[in-house]
């Protein structure tokens, strides 16, 4: 009398969701998505743009010059060349200080500047079948050789170095001045970088000139 009244589960409105139907389906069933997928096709349509490849070798070349610059900007100049050059040179050639090194080197013949023709020459003599001419040449020459180009390096080293702190005082690069000059005075004339301003004899260039 007083029993509620059952309600069929044809008329229950919380039997009849999404969740029963669903249930009531096979095994393995997916249920239907709100649009359908697009295809590859479609997709790829907002990822295609138009590139415009440069038609000349002066166009590729002017792109990659803007590309290089906006990857690695250069520094301030710093002196040391002439204007336009500067990019060239490394880190350790650029400032007044290393550009009067060079034109001191320069300005000079040297015995060091032919340091790789004595060595080649001193390992062909090696070669030859007399066993005491050999040991003139590892007891005597070499030696001898290894002398002077420590002696003439050290000369320029420090007279590079003593006119450098009075032409340009308080410079911080002043300190390794020496020893790039004697390490340029190595190299054949002809292959030194960057190359020679000046000829043997010629007088050093005033600083800043």
């Amino acid at each position: 009398m007083f029993r509620r009244r059952s309600v069929p589960a044809t008329e229950d409105p919380a039997a009849s969701g999404p969740g029963t139907a669903e249930a009531t389906q096979p095994k393995g069933y997916t249920p239907k998505k709100g649009a359908p997928t697009p295809k590859r096709r479609e997709s790829e349509v907002p990822l295609r743009r138009p590139v415009s490849a440069p038609r000349t070798r002066k166009e590729a070349f002017r792109a990659y010059r803007e590309r290089r610059s906006l990857n690695s900007p250069r520094p301030a100049r710093k002196g040391g060349g002439p204007p336009g050059e500067e990019r060239h040179y490394r880190p350790q050639d650029l400032g007044p200080v290393r550009a009067y090194a060079r034109d001191v080197v320069d300005s000079r013949r040297s015995v060091s500047e032919f340091f790789l023709y004595f060595s080649l020459a001193v390992i062909v003599l090696l070669f030859l079948p007399s066993p005491e001419f050999q040991a003139v040449v590892t007891y005597v020459v070499w030696p001898a050789m290894m002398v002077t180009i420590i002696a003439e390096g050290m000369y320029v080293g420090n007279r590079v170095k003593r006119q450098a702190r009075e032409l340009f005082p308080g410079d911080a690069s002043v300190r390794g001045a020496g020893m790039y000059a004697a390490m340029r005075q190595l190299q054949i004339r002809r292959l030194r970088l960057p190359k020679p301003k000046v000829k043997p004899g010629d007088p050093v260039p005033a600083p800043g000139r």
